[in-house]
């Protein structure tokens, strides 16, 4: 079975982010990058369905130059090879990120594809269902287990409310990955010394191949302002006013 994992590179959640000179983006020369933690599940859960059933792991990442010792961390924990579609569009929009890492897919055709929920960073959600979508694979959302049947896979689903949902599926498939759903593992130092050797295949795509159709005009720090308000009436009213600011305005109810 072949499994495809995309994964991230994101700054370090414990960075002090500051918008660039052009509002348009942060400025990153001097952050710290990790992997996406969402994607991290998902590779967690492409080693264990290695484990189960046999076949190779590879990783896919997009993102310039830096994006190597992310991958390098992947392939540390075990992953099998890796490629590494070279781009600097790290905000590129979902549907231009998918196309991306469907044409460097063609050649692979994997079983199974994982992707976390989310991005930590742009946090989008749809990435993964877009790839789907791109590349006519079946798709689950929010996937906690997987296991191999003789017609495909079952994957177990998480709803709403403590409800879980198993779904049999016909391959190949891509899977979204539920954050938490199992114990991440450390790179052994075995692991490191073995990912300096591993194939890491560069793919460089024509610049309109991941043009991104989202346009970022500016970001910036929200606005923190302090108000007063005294509400006037009975008990009951106020008691009703209150309770109405903090449903609507607030949204903390």
């Amino acid at each position: 079975m072949k499994i495809v994992v995309a994964i991230k590179q994101v700054p370090a959640r414990d960075s002090l982010l500051k918008v660039d000179a052009s509002g348009t983006w942060i400025e990153d020369a001097d952050l710290s990058w990790e992997i996406n933690e969402p994607d991290a599940y998902a590779l967690e859960a492409g080693l264990q369905l290695r484990e189960a059933a046999t076949g190779e792991v590879v990783v896919l990442c997009a993102g310039p130059d830096r994006a190597t010792q992310t991958i390098r961390e992947a392939l540390a924990k075990g992953a099998d090879r890796a490629i590494h579609i070279e781009t600097d569009q790290t905000a590129a929009d979902p549907l231009a990120l998918a196309r991306a890492m469907a044409k460097a897919l063609e050649s692979e055709k994997p079983d199974v594809i994982l992707t976390g929920l989310q991005s930590d960073d742009l946090g989008y959600g749809q990435t993964g269902v877009v790839l789907a979508e791109v590349m006519g694979y079946a798709h689950a959302t929010l996937v906690m287990s997987i296991e191999t049947t003789a017609a495909g896979i079952r994957v177990k689903r998480e709803l709403e409310d403590g409800w879980f949902q198993h779904v049999e599926m016909p391959l190949p498939a891509l899977l979204t990955i539920q954050s938490g759903a199992a114990k991440l593992r450390y790179a052994t130092l075995m692991g490191i010394k073995k990912a300096k050797s591993k194939e890491i295949k560069s793919v460089g795509l024509e610049p309109a191949a991941t043009a991104s159709l989202v346009h970022l005009d500016r970001i910036y720090l929200p606005q923190k302002s302090k108000r007063s308000q005294i509400f006037e009436g009975t008990p009951q009213e106020t008691a009703a006013q209150l309770v109405e600011k903090l449903r609507f305005e607030a949204r903390v109810l």
